[in-house]
């Protein structure tokens, strides 16, 4: 498909949504439908608002419409030797970059380089009061109180249609080398927190309860340098985009997956299930039918998601009353009649 600007007719359909209190569902590919609650409306696509409407790779940014495909994206970054460094998981080919915003996940290297939110400079939305208005630009803008642009990133269509987003690019490395090392979880642990410590170009880490895999990135000399001392078998690469976008043997259907975002310095969790480690211990990856798996990662300092839909009706971590009340506020100020994806989050609204 060609890139074409459909910001109008997206804007008419938010209006008449309006007019005729119609709820909305956003949505590009739907790759990402299985996260969050059930939303019932009228579909809104962003898919025919598509294309790259500038990229200045001596800036480091490019600003594109949402319904650009984010693997059109990815290649017009890795032919200027560019990348997002939060490393966005896809979950499907047809992928878009507003669903990638609406979702806020990042891959194996976001403990290392930032998440989606920390690249996000500006954006455009189209608001519940049937305005479409710009937040940010290349530099980062507080607007009434509130980083718009940083709010957006793991809304889930439930604040506004993203229509536009300029993001913060880096260069690719110059060297990458994957590597495992046979630790059991307590002592890769004890590695990871030690190593963290140290001047070294760690940018991936997990453990799948036998093997700690590693990923090491930078200049040729401190990667080489950085596998002499840590030692370990070279790994294929492709083990990272297996793991982040959950191909691996571990992720085959069967119980109830849960992401659990925890502190990084707890060392080994006897959870009640089959948990696999990323992020150095910050993020676990949990298969159990437990009832009080986000009850549990709250008492850890934490907070868990379910990644299979319908096995909870609360998949998100619910929200302590003073946080309620603010992402009410919210909502109230750019959604009033909730029109946008009602209940895809939060059950209140």
């Amino acid at each position: 498909m060609a890139d074409f600007d459909a910001s109008e007719a997206l804007l008419e359909q938010v209006n008449q949504a309006r007019a005729n209190a119609t709820p909305l569902r956003i949505q590009g590919s739907n790759s990402k439908a299985f996260l969050g609650r059930e939303v019932a409306g009228e579909v809104l696509d962003t898919r025919v608002h598509r294309g790259i409407v500038s990229y200045d790779p001596t800036e480091l940014v490019v600003s594109v419409r949402a319904g650009t495909p984010l693997t059109e994206l990815l290649a017009a970054l890795d032919a200027k030797g560019q990348m997002l460094p939060c490393e966005p998981p896809s979950f499907g080919e047809g992928a878009t970059v507003g669903g990638m915003i609406a979702a806020g996940l990042s891959g194996p290297r976001r403990p290392w380089s930032g998440s989606v939110r920390d690249f996000v400079l500006g954006t455009r939305v189209i608001t519940g009061l049937g305005k479409h208005l710009r937040f940010g630009g290349e530099v980062m803008k507080n607007v009434a109180g509130y980083d718009l642009s940083r709010l957006l990133v793991g809304s889930y269509g439930c604040l506004g249609v993203l229509t536009e987003v300029s993001l913060k690019v880096l260069p690719k490395p110059r060297q990458c080398l994957s590597i495992s090392l046979e630790l059991d979880s307590a002592r890769a642990l004890s590695k990871l927190a030690e190593w963290g410590q140290q001047p070294l170009p760690i940018s991936a880490a997990s453990h799948d309860g036998q093997r700690l895999f590693l990923r090491l990135e930078g200049g040729e000399g401190s990667v080489t340098a950085a596998h002499q001392r840590l030692g370990g078998e070279p790994l294929d690469s492709v083990y990272w985009t297996e793991l982040n976008e959950q191909r691996l043997d571990f992720f085959d259907e069967g119980l109830p997956l849960w992401r659990l975002s925890l502190p990084n310095n707890l060392g080994p969790l006897s959870l009640p299930g089959e948990q696999l480690i990323d992020w150095a211990g910050a993020q676990r990856w949990l298969k159990s039918e437990a009832g009080n798996i986000q009850s549990l990662a709250h008492e850890l300092g934490g907070h868990a998601t379910c990644f299979s839909h319908g096995a909870s009706d609360t998949p998100f971590q619910p929200l302590a009353p003073a946080l309620l009340r603010y992402h009410r506020q919210l909502k109230a100020q750019l959604d009033p009649q909730g029109l946008f994806n009602p209940g895809r989050i939060y059950a209140e609204f």
